[in-house]
């Protein structure tokens, strides 16, 4: 199930604009699921600045090593340090505690060009 309260990338990743204009950002379900067991996770430090389409960081899994996408530009500023312990949490609780980065977008507006949750769907329907 997708989340409706969440933007998406085509690349997988999620979005959730926090109440302070801040952006979290973690990967999804379906990504998760087609990594399968999360062994290794590699996060930028707070302060960094990302450019839309930039690699953020690195998931590697029992199957393979996949990079984590900027969904939009901006600067670090919190990353879950939790993941270091727990990167299975990305297995566990993609959504919620499995949360990667939070992010200030650079534009003002916050980010543009996400795919909705109705969008999002049909791109995994198609994958499937």
């Amino acid at each position: 199930m997708v989340p409706e309260d969440l933007s998406y990338t085509a690349e997988h990743e999620w979005a959730r604009t926090e109440a302070d204009g801040t952006v979290r950002v973690g990967i999804t379900d379906f990504a998760q699921e087609a990594l399968g067991d999360i062994v290794f996770v590699s996060l930028p430090e707070v302060g960094a600045t990302v450019a839309a389409g930039s690699v953020l960081g690195e998931v590697e899994s029992t199957k393979s090593v996949s990079e984590i996408y900027a969904p939009f530009a901006g600067e670090v500023v919190a990353r879950n340090d939790e993941l270091d312990a727990r990167p299975d949490l990305l297995n566990s609780d993609a959504y919620g505690d499995g949360w990667i980065v939070t992010i200030r977008p650079t534009e003002a507006s916050g980010p543009t060009g996400l795919l909705d949750a109705a969008a999002y769907q049909a791109l995994v329907d198609a994958a499937t």
